[in-house]
């Protein structure tokens, strides 16, 4: 079986700071496309989206901290 139909059969172990990190490209590509749909003038997409960007990951984050916090009160 060749290696790249592998990736898609065998899981991949993703651990620690990984974990985090993958949140990122996600929440990009989320940005990207919402900011070229709504901005008319298509120069301004990059600093849009960058902030758009910022901000959809701080919230998640900050989401799930808050989530945590109550997690470990109530255990």
């Amino acid at each position: 079986m060749p290696i790249l139909a592998l990736i898609f059969r065998d899981a991949l172990e993703v651990s620690g700071p990984g974990r985090a990190a993958l949140i990122l490209p996600l929440c990009l590509a989320i940005a990207i496309v919402y900011k070229t749909i709504r901005c008319e003038d298509l120069r301004r997409v990059p600093r849009a989206a960058a902030a758009l960007w910022i901000t959809i990951v701080v919230g998640m984050y900050a989401v799930g901290i808050g989530l945590w916090l109550l997690f470990r009160a109530m255990v």
